[in-house]
């Protein structure tokens, strides 16, 4: 899991285009939306996304439990760990 975050990090600096930022700048327990990162319900999408193409995990936006999966680059990590396609 803990492997994942840099990889994460980069992904999401990739697709957010963060380009003054640097994967060491993202706090993995931080949370991404709303005051931590600042991303917005467009990011989310775009960045599930390349989480789909990336590691073949499927997000169920009907899920409740799909904030908590992007509460952080720690939860993403999780999810991914545990769901993605080999």
């Amino acid at each position: 899991m803990l492997a994942l975050e840099p990889e994460i990090k980069s992904l999401i600096i990739e697709t957010m285009a963060l380009e003054d930022m640097a994967p060491e700048d993202i706090d993995p327990t931080a949370p991404l939306f709303n005051e931590g990162l600042g991303l917005d319900s467009i990011d989310a999408l775009e960045l599930g996304v390349a989480l789909q193409k990336r590691y073949g995990v499927v997000f169920n936006a009907d899920s409740e439990d799909i904030r908590q999966h992007f509460a952080s680059v720690r939860a993403l990590s999780a999810f991914i760990a545990e769901n993605r396609k080999q």
